[in-house]
């Protein structure tokens, strides 16, 4: 699926992945953070991630700007697409190529603002039912779930099940590009992407697997065949 800004007529030349990983900081060692990270990052770029955010919910602004160093060095500009969970301040500075906004951060409206047009710009676009206005903002994806139970990301919503990716699926549209969150296994992943969503974040299902790059290749040899 070809990126298209939800509010806007214009797209950008970039296909969204079908698989979009989630980097928490949670996963990444102490001891040995920066090589962990410089093999982390050049073995997925290796293995064909286009777009990968890193959220980091507790570190500082040093320790955020220098994971994120490392993982531009990584995975070459061109080649992959980064995307800094809630800090719109670094995004520049880190010279990742876009920013993911929940409530309680900037908004969409204010992250657009600041990044301009030719960064991606994601959001919470809704659980139960999409959020009031959420199809006008100015972004380019909406995040909804969670869809099964998860531990990674604290949430006090009730999953949706696939019942509620095809409702907003259905409220969406067809243009609109839907991240499905929340509690995807590879087995699930498949069910997922055929209720509606354009992609499955990925994160505990990934980072938390011995070799990240091989279980991502697993992932992409069983659902490049789905047609979405």
């Amino acid at each position: 699926m070809v990126l298209t800004h939800i509010g806007y007529s214009w797209s950008m030349a970039f296909s969204f992945p079908k698989i979009y990983p989630i980097l928490d900081s949670s996963t990444i060692p102490t001891i040995g953070r920066a090589e962990f990270l410089c093999g982390l990052g050049a073995s997925l770029a290796g293995a064909g991630v286009t777009l990968l955010e890193y959220r980091n919910k507790t570190g500082g602004e040093a320790e955020v700007l220098a994971d994120a160093g490392i993982l531009r060095a990584a995975m070459p500009v061109g080649q992959v697409k980064l995307i800094l969970d809630d800090r719109v301040d670094l995004v520049e500075l880190a010279g990742f190529d876009g920013v993911h906004v929940d409530v309680g951060d900037a908004s969409p409206a204010e992250a657009r603002l600041l990044l301009g047009s030719e960064r991606i710009v994601g959001t919470f676009g809704g659980s139960e039912e999409l959020l009031p206005g959420i199809l006008t903002a100015p972004v380019d994806y909406l995040a909804i779930g969670p869809v099964y139970p998860t531990r990674t990301k604290e949430t006090t919503k009730a999953p949706i099940d696939l019942d509620g990716v095809r409702r907003l699926r259905a409220q969406a549209g067809d243009r609109a590009v839907l991240v499905a969150v929340g509690g995807i296994t590879l087995a699930r992943a498949p069910g997922v992407l055929e209720a509606g969503a354009s992609a499955v974040a990925v994160s505990a299902a990934l980072f938390r697997a011995a070799e990240p790059a091989a279980e991502f290749r697993k992932w992409v040899a069983l659902l490049s065949s789905i047609s979405i």
